[in-house]
């Protein structure tokens, strides 16, 4: 098992991918230290999501709020507007109160425990892993959806997900090296991401062709099962976009809790089979032609559209009317701004 390892840190040593929160396997070596600030805030960012997206988001929290000191004493309001888009709103409030735990508690310095790290909000399993191992070099097993694709493979075996979960981690737990944990732990998500991926996996270029079972037996493009997933719920509801005569829009801030909680949205209806209209005011309310879809990790929504324009003395039941200059769609969450893609052109036209 450690000649097996070994092979895969001298692969990683040559191909690691780039990443911002990242320390080069050669710097690391030569004693440059990951910032766990910067390796947490990733973590916390790829969960539910890829690489590729974070990347962009990463640099500009980190931009925004270079220390765990200025995270703590960041504008919610500021955090979730610079949230938005990368979905998982949770994530985000999660990511201020760990913030604000790491320096209440512990004085701004990350504890390099995995037991301590998992009472931090937010922190779960995988993520104490991670930070534990890639900011500490401590030897924890770190255990995504690449790793494991590639222990499935490498060991060929076949029980789907997520029943396998157990049997895939304690194959991962006895790969994982004291020698450079952090730099193995981020190789065997890297061989995963690029090599042994999901579909057409490079077996041809694989370190660990050799030893990996299912290439042997030529059941790799089949690996991981997984169990059939339920069909995906739709849910509906209503979405009401007032503008006043003097262009200010009525939006409201979403209960702290629940799916895009804290953020800013549109006033509207429960999500469900059949909404009742909820109208946040009395008016001449128009119903469009398009549906905002959006997909959550647990169902479909279709929103639909209601558009009136009031004048500039309407009083709204709830929500508050936000200036033009100050309207930001930008700063919405997708299903939002997905909601005020399809209301604008009647806005302007009316």
């Amino acid at each position: 098992m450690r000649d097996i390892s070994l092979q895969l840190l001298a692969w990683y040593d040559a191909n690691a991918r780039e990443m911002p929160w990242r320390v080069p396997p050669n710097a690391r070596q030569n004693g440059t230290l990951p910032d766990p600030y910067a390796v947490w805030m990733s973590e916390v960012m790829l969960q539910q999501t890829t690489v590729a997206a974070v990347r962009e988001y990463h640099n500009k929290f980190m931009a925004l709020w270079p220390s765990v000191h200025d995270m703590a004493a960041a504008d919610d309001a500021d955090v979730m507007a610079a949230w938005a888009g990368l979905g998982y709103y949770a994530r985000a409030r999660n990511l201020l109160k760990c913030a604000r735990a790491v320096v209440a508690d512990h004085g701004g310095v990350f504890p390099a425990d995995y037991a301590v790290l998992l009472t931090l909000p937010g922190i779960g399993p995988y993520t104490a892993a991670a930070i534990a191992s890639i900011a500490f070099d401590l030897p924890e097993t770190v255990v995504d959806g690449n790793v494991e694709r590639v222990m499935a493979r490498l060991f060929d075996i076949h029980d789907p997900l997520p029943k396998s979960k157990p049997v895939l981690t304690a194959r991962a737990k006895q790969l994982t090296p004291d020698t450079r944990p952090g730099d193995y732990a981020q190789a065997v998500m890297d061989l995963g991401a690029t090599i042994c991926t999901p579909r057409n996996p490079s077996c041809g270029a694989c370190p660990w062709q050799q030893p990996c079972a299912a290439n042997a037996a030529g059941t790799a493009a089949e690996l991981p099962k997984k169990t059939p997933k339920k069909k995906t719920p739709t849910r509906h509801g209503i979405a009401y976009v007032v503008q006043r005569a003097d262009g200010a829009l009525l939006l409201e801030t979403r209960p702290a809790s629940g799916l895009l909680g804290g953020m800013l949205g549109w006033p509207g209806s429960e999500w469900g089979d059949a909404p009742e209209p909820a109208p946040p005011l009395d008016a001449n309310w128009q119903t469009l032609n398009e549906q905002a879809r959006h997909t959550f990790t647990h169902f479909h929504l279709r929103l639909t559209v209601m558009v009136a324009k009031v004048d500039a003395r309407a009083q709204a039941r709830r929500g508050s009317f936000v200036a033009a200059p100050d309207f930001d769609a930008g700063a919405l969450p997708t299903a939002m701004r997905k909601v005020f893609d399809i209301a604008a052109p009647t806005l302007r036209n009316t």
